[in-house]
């Protein structure tokens, strides 16, 4: 039976980059090693960095004047990063979830944190507007997909401070204004890569401005100047990212992956708002694209349980919503193929059929 993963992350990637990926391990580049246990510093190694770097900087329409890292850690890592690189004295939060929640307790620890607003009260159920960021700020901080609640901030906004973003959750599934951030960062295992490697696309100008020491390893300036290879970066995953940023390349680039990720929701999000046995959680403007999450409907809460079973013998794979909400979480990364979301629609139907009468 096939499977139809909608993990949250890790989450499906192509299948041509999975294959790819598998070759390397055994055999990378016809060298008799595999990827794993070759050198960072080889010959054969340094072109991918150089390309998966130039590709990021071509997909996302990239500056002058930014840098492209490969680190580890993750974006929880990041949280820390972030502050102890660009938070002299205050920074402005904007409260979207629990990821975003994690970023600022972080921040606390380095300087007075400005939470700008919150949708805690309605359970992170929408993105909060109409909020006055301070002038004075560092930096104003975002989380543009709340994989948890499924909402989703799909423009860039127009703010008068320097923006920091967390798109861990959503980088290449639209076209972004770079220019509008100094710092772009996230984990790569929903949109790009297995786990074990975070991006940070910065701008270099931006970097030692503050006033305290940075540990070496925690420092923007290390890893621009190392080329991402002040120490041993996780040479796999990376592998792995610059095969799809191949193949997001030759389907068409990130304007591509928009539009079938429009596709994909307006599909999924119309099949909820249809079915009588399903209800969405997140408000209808901020619904977003990557996680789709619904619950059922209250007078059918009893069947909960049964429809996760009822899905997961049919091969959906990966769509109980997160322990925190309950309910159910579709994920459409930029991977998933649309046969996958029909087959879940599909599921929902006849799953309606022996419920409502």
């Amino acid at each position: 039976m096939k499977k139809h993963n909608f993990n949250a992350g890790p989450s499906i990637l192509p299948r041509e980059v999975i294959e790819e990926t598998a070759k390397a391990v055994l055999d990378f580049n016809g060298s008799g090693l595999s990827i794993m246990e070759i050198s960072h510093r080889a010959k054969d190694f340094q072109p991918v960095v150089d390309e998966a770097v130039a590709l990021f900087k071509e997909l996302l329409n990239i500056p002058e004047g930014y840098s492209v890292l490969f680190l580890g850690g993750g974006a929880s890592l990041e949280f820390c990063m972030i502050p102890y690189n660009f938070l002299e004295k205050k920074a402005a939060y904007l409260n979207t979830g629990v990821w975003a929640k994690k970023a600022m307790k972080e921040a606390k620890a380095f300087g007075e944190v400005v939470e700008v607003a919150s949708s805690a009260e309605a359970t992170y159920t929408y993105i909060p507007k109409d909020y006055e960021i301070p002038a004075d700020v560092d930096y104003f901080h975002i989380t543009t997909n709340n994989t948890i609640y499924g909402t989703e901030i799909k423009e860039d906004l127009n703010v008068n401070v320097p923006m920091i973003a967390d798109m861990s959750s959503d980088i290449f599934s639209r076209p972004i204004d770079v220019s509008k951030y100094i710092c772009i960062y996230g984990g790569a295992q929903k949109n790009l890569a297995p786990a074990g490697v975070t991006f940070v696309i910065v701008k270099n100008e931006c970097v030692g401005k503050v006033s305290r020491y940075i540990p070496t390893m925690l420092n923007y300036q290390t890893h621009i100047d190392g080329g991402s290879m002040f120490n041993t970066p996780p040479v796999l995953p990376i592998y792995a990212a610059l095969l799809t940023l191949r193949w997001i390349k030759a389907q068409g680039g990130v304007k591509e992956m928009e539009r079938r990720a429009i596709e994909k929701a307006d599909m999924l999000y119309g099949e909820i708002d249809r079915n009588k046995l399903f209800v969405g959680t997140a408000k209808p403007e901020d619904r977003s694209r990557m996680n789709i999450c619904f619950v059922m409907a209250p007078e059918y809460k009893e069947l909960e349980a049964d429809f996760l079973k009822f899905a997961t013998e049919r091969g959906m794979v990966g769509i109980k919503g997160h322990r925190s909400v309950g309910g159910f979480r579709a994920s459409c990364y930029n991977a998933m193929p649309k046969e996958s979301v029909q087959a879940l629609i599909d599921c929902m139907q006849e799953f309606e059929k022996l419920h409502v009468k």
